[in-house]
């Protein structure tokens, strides 16, 4: 990671926590240097500039500097933000999928590492969520995610016989096996979907890979899940369980009244 940044570049403000009664520590996704931690100092008084800018979701310009006491300090100085970008902001709906996403990053994502495409592919996935009634825009960025980590295995090819997927015989993605020929009676992945979806990986088409993944979305959550933790070696994200959680309070019958 360098040592210091001489232009702002552009970021996402993945989570925060409060540093101070005036700071906060910021986990901050950059295109350039990927996951970084930065201190935003008085960012929490109320005439901070700051304030209404370090929000989720929101495409930012930011300049980190490292501390001049420490060059070689994990946590870097926020020296400035400002809003980038016009686009579709999250509705109230989508925020649970929002911040879902943004835990993939912090689990998956080892800090000081650039990863320019997953950036882009992100702020697509959010564009795409603003808009979007399925989940396919959740289940396109797991792919990319997984890929771009180097865990993801090729869809057209069974991963130990390398042989050719053929379009109507059913597969599975097993975390040690990788993508494997699957009983018939179990739930599984048809060939012509793992074909569409490998396609639109080698073409780098995101539009097009949301489309192959709503031809399979139930059976595509189960095995993206299963494999996410798999890597992740944890136990349920606690977006997810925070969603269900929240999914069974609202589905529960009314307490009487009193």
């Amino acid at each position: 990671m360098a040592s210091s940044r001489s232009a702002p570049q552009p970021a996402f403000v993945l989570h925060q926590w409060d540093w101070s009664e005036t700071s906060l520590i910021l986990d901050l996704f950059t295109r350039e240097q990927g996951r970084v931690a930065a201190v935003a100092k008085g960012a929490k008084r109320p005439y901070s500039q700051l304030r209404p800018v370090l929000m989720p979701f929101q495409r930012l310009l930011v300049l980190t500097t490292r501390p001049k006491a420490d060059e070689h300090a994990d946590i870097l100085l926020l020296r400035s933000a400002e809003y980038a970008g016009a686009g579709a902001a999250l509705p109230p709906a989508r925020l649970f999928p929002g911040f879902y996403l943004n835990e993939l990053l912090m689990k998956l994502l080892a800090r000081g590492d650039p990863h320019p495409a997953l950036f882009d592919a992100y702020a697509d996935a959010l564009q795409a969520l603003a808009v979007a009634p399925d989940e396919a825009p959740l289940r396109a960025f797991e792919l990319l995610l997984l890929r771009e980590t180097g865990v993801l295995p090729e869809l057209s090819r069974t991963t130990t016989t390398q042989e050719v997927v053929q379009p109507a015989r059913p597969y599975r993605l097993s975390g040690d096996s990788g993508l494997v020929v699957a009983a018939e009676e179990a739930a599984h992945l048809p060939g012509s979907l793992c074909l569409a979806l490998q396609a639109a990986l080698d073409a780098d088409d995101r539009p097009a890979l949301r489309r192959a993944c709503q031809g399979g979305l139930p059976v595509l959550r189960v095995q993206l899940r299963a494999l996410l933790h798999y890597h992740l070696g944890a136990p349920a994200l606690r977006t997810r369980q925070l969603m269900l959680d929240v999914r069974r309070l609202l589905d529960a019958p009314a307490p009487p009244s009193t």
